[in-house]
């Protein structure tokens, strides 16, 4: 399998992973610059040579694998027999960097209801590097006419065409995906709500609408539903940021991006605790 078939399967496994690059040779080494290995939780594809170098760096590929926020890192190998690894000795002559490069997983929002302001949202979130996956019931809204503004996009979006359940959609997605309901029929939305706080594992849920409109739903949640109120309250609305009040379409996607891109800060703060993020990673032995 090639890397980039490796990466592929990761990002569709949404499991965390690093690719390993031979940056740079000096004298012999076992393979040349730019070979590349991607290394999984227990899985490894490709090869920078074997040996006491490939060892250490699927070792510290692995740690980086289950360390939160991980950065980019290069490590230097001497390759002559005065250098004992951690593996062993490698005695080829010349010196090798490699480069390691975290790929973790990537955010995944669903976006039910592609009407004006959905389709607003949608040119904005293809702009950042997720997973987004657009659901609508009427066909129209999903027309590759109407997407080809997403066309450049950086995300890699999913279209759901023409579903008479979209909630149906919500036991598909990947775990962890934010849940935005803006479908142009509040029963939609209302069922929409429910199959959400009956699914597990998803992030966040955010409802469009007004307090009117959330009234009535959070009633029904609770009397139809029968979900408590501390199931219900998981449901966030209004979505957007406070104090952007504008009705347009492209402001009203706007203030619900930044809402969102800020739910996705928040959680990556929570899972890197101060005295995580304080403490330098300590040098590894026998590597230059």
């Amino acid at each position: 399998m090639s890397w980039v078939a490796a990466v592929a399967r990761l990002r569709a496994r949404r499991e965390p992973g690093v690719l390993v690059t031979v940056a740079t040779v000096r004298g012999h080494a076992p393979r040349r610059a730019g070979a590349k290995l991607v290394v999984g939780r227990t899985e490894t594809w490709g090869s920078i040579g074997g040996g006491n170098i490939e060892a250490v760096a699927i070792d510290r590929a692995r740690e980086l694998n289950g360390t939160p926020g991980p950065e980019p890192e290069l490590m230097e190998f001497a390759l002559n027999d005065k250098v004992t690894g951690r593996h062993g000795v490698q005695c080829c002559g010349g010196a090798v960097t490699v480069l390691l490069e975290p790929l973790p997983v990537v955010e995944a929002v669903a976006v039910f209801g592609v009407g004006h302001v959905g389709l607003e949202l949608a040119r904005i979130l293809a702009r950042h590097h997720l997973d987004l996956h657009l659901i609508d019931t009427r066909p129209d809204m999903l027309t590759e006419e109407r997407l080809s503004v997403l066309a450049d996009a950086v995300a890699q979006v999913h279209v759901h065409h023409s579903l008479l359940l979209p909630e149906e959609v919500l036991t598909e997605l990947p775990p962890g995906t934010h849940v935005l309901v803006m479908t142009h029929d509040h029963a939609e939305d209302a069922a929409l709500c429910d199959a959400a706080l009956r699914t597990p594992g998803l992030g966040s849920i955010g409802l469009i609408g007004s307090a009117a409109k959330w009234a009535r739903f959070r009633q029904r949640l609770a009397t139809e539903g029968g979900h408590d109120a501390a199931t219900i309250d998981r449901i966030k609305t209004p979505i957007g940021i406070a104090g952007i009040t504008g009705k347009e379409p492209a402001t009203i996607a706007v203030s619900v991006a930044a809402d969102l891109l800020r739910t996705f800060e928040e959680a990556r703060h929570r899972e890197v605790p101060d005295t995580v993020a304080a403490v330098p990673h300590a040098p590894v032995a026998g590597i230059a």
